[in-house]
């Protein structure tokens, strides 16, 4: 079986297509690996870019993507709606096929500490690659962004990088690599502008608000749109499936007088994932993706 791991740099870059372009370019120019997406959101001011590779060019492409984004974007100019604390601010590693997640482990491990030896950027491993347990979640290990960060990481023992200098770089700042299960990337628009409401319902889904299990929610405001966003990560969707989250903040809306506008997925989503959606609207019993007429093609 060949093995293939799937790896999702997120660069704080979504408004320049030249910048996205030149650092897709440089994942590219690996042989093996395969970009399967780029997402740019300029309200955010980011950018997802989805590849794959076998173990050695996946690690490969990794890091090239982030020389990249250390030659290309300046976080001291960045200006966006997402929390960031870096050029390249978050490199997970994904088991897709024939790889096991101390496989991804360990290549979060090896590109890490190349990232943190070659380019002098201060790397933090997260989530199943975490060595500390108050690393495991991403939004700990991001506390502050990249302006914290430049004040605490020299003095605050707690912020100490698991590879690299104790100082952010100049204009790259700090990334957090880690290994984690496929997740979901999903944000709901509301047709209003009142940005308390949308982190109101973020604070009440998500799962440190005592909402859903695993799901990470915050509240943005689109002000090119004229709207407010609640912005989601669903980090195990065979348990909080999407269709049940979006009911929910529908729900939490209407309770508030606003309308859903409008849902969009960042990212790739696993087939099983859109067989949920379509079996919970339909109401079809024991709907499977195996019942996909291209799935079965493709055997």
């Amino acid at each position: 079986m060949a093995v293939t791991v799937e790896c999702v740099p997120n660069f704080s870059e979504g408004r320049d297509r030249d910048v996205v372009d030149r650092i897709a370019h440089s994942i590219r120019s690996v042989p093996g690996t395969k970009i399967l997406d780029v997402e740019m959101d300029a309200d955010h001011n980011r950018s997802v870019i989805t590849f794959v590779g076998n173990k050695n060019s996946v690690q490969e492409g990794a890091f090239r993507g982030a020389r990249a984004a250390a030659e290309l974007i300046d976080l001291t100019k960045h200006k966006g709606e997402h929390p960031r604390m870096g050029a390249l601010d978050v490199l997970p590693f994904v088991p897709i096929q024939g790889a096991t997640m101390q496989d991804c482990v360990e290549i979060a491990s090896k590109v890490g500490e190349r990232i943190a030896r070659q380019l002098k950027i201060p790397v933090f491993l997260y989530e199943e690659a975490a060595r500390r347990p108050e690393r495991k979640r991403l939004e700990d290990v991001r506390k502050g962004q990249f302006e914290g960060l430049r004040e605490a990481i020299s003095s605050d023992d707690s912020r100490f990088p698991d590879f690299g200098p104790r100082n952010v770089h100049p204009t790259a700042g700090a990334v957090a690599v880690g290994a984690r299960m496929p997740l979901i990337a999903f944000n709901i628009n509301l047709r209003s502008e009142d940005l308390s409401a949308a982190k109101d319902i973020a604070r009440k889904i998500r799962t440190s608000g005592g909402g859903l299990k695993h799901l990470k929610a915050l509240g943005f405001d689109l002000k090119e749109k004229g709207m407010v966003q609640v912005s989601m990560n669903l980090t195990d969707y065979t348990v909080t499936p999407i269709s049940r989250v979006f009911d929910e903040v529908t729900k939490e809306a209407g309770a508030r007088g606003i309308e859903v506008a409008e849902g969009e997925i960042i990212g790739l989503i696993p087939l099983d994932a859109v067989c949920d959606i379509t079996a919970r609207y339909l109401r079809l019993e024991q709907f499977s993706s195996n019942q996909i007429l291209e799935r079965r093609i493709w055997r």
